[in-house]
């Protein structure tokens, strides 16, 4: 049975990828050993929090002679599974396809865009390091790179049909770029991200901000006045 899916990363799995970001700069400031104070002021949790989300992901180390670097990064890669390489799909070439198809953070964390398809035979024909295929070879390149987990990058009219289609040939996890909610079985891993949504988010808590701000300022100026 289809239903409207948004996969919601858990907020300790987001803190993980703040402190394994701290522990990469530490260690390339020459740092081997780090307590959990120190990643809590880091990433602005506490130390208890820090502890917490380690033990959640059967991460252990010695409290009082601080946690090894190494050993903690080490540990996190197997969390999101670096040992080894991810292929992956990419439909839909536009404006933002194309800048997805050439992000190098993606190869640097074992995550291996093989191919990417679009509707556009005149894409198709274009020359680049990711060939661009047709929908109709979907299923064989599926198949033959072991391809669980697609990113979509299609309009809104079309997103729908094309995830049917992604899942009828065996991906997993779609990471929909497309501005819709998509219908899906309950075991297929959708993650929505909406830039929009984000910016005006950001807008949001600026204006929001900008507001305390000024009330705070006509307090201090109030205060002012009567002395």
């Amino acid at each position: 049975m289809k239903q409207i899916t948004k996969y919601i990363i858990k907020n300790s799995l987001k803190r993980i990828f703040l402190y394994r970001a701290c522990l990469v700069r530490l260690r390339l400031m020459g740092v081997e050993k780090v307590f959990s104070y120190t990643l809590a002021n880091e990433t602005g949790v506490t130390s208890e929090q820090v502890r917490k989300d380690f033990s959640e992901f059967g991460i252990k180390g010695n409290k009082r002679g601080g946690y090894d670097i190494n050993d903690l990064l080490e540990k996190m890669e197997k969390i999101f599974h670096r040992n080894k390489d991810h292929n992956l799909v990419l439909i839909g070439m536009g404006n933002l396809g194309l800048a997805l198809s050439k992000y190098s953070k993606f190869v640097q964390r074992n995550m291996n865009i093989v191919a990417t398809f679009d509707i556009d035979p005149f894409k198709q024909k274009q020359r680049s390091d990711i060939p661009v295929y047709s929908m109709d070879r979907l299923k064989e390149i599926v198949d033959r790179f072991r391809v669980k987990v697609a990113i979509l990058a299609v309009p809104e009219i079309s997103a729908q049909e094309v995830a049917d289609k992604l899942i009828r040939h065996g991906i997993k996890g779609i990471v929909n770029f497309a501005p819709v909610l998509l219908k899906v079985p309950q075991d297929v891993i959708i993650s929505n991200v909406n830039l929009c949504d984000e910016l005006e988010s950001v807008i949001y808590y600026v204006h929001k901000q900008i507001k305390v701000d000024g009330l705070k300022n006509l307090e201090l100026l109030y205060k002012d006045m009567k002395y």
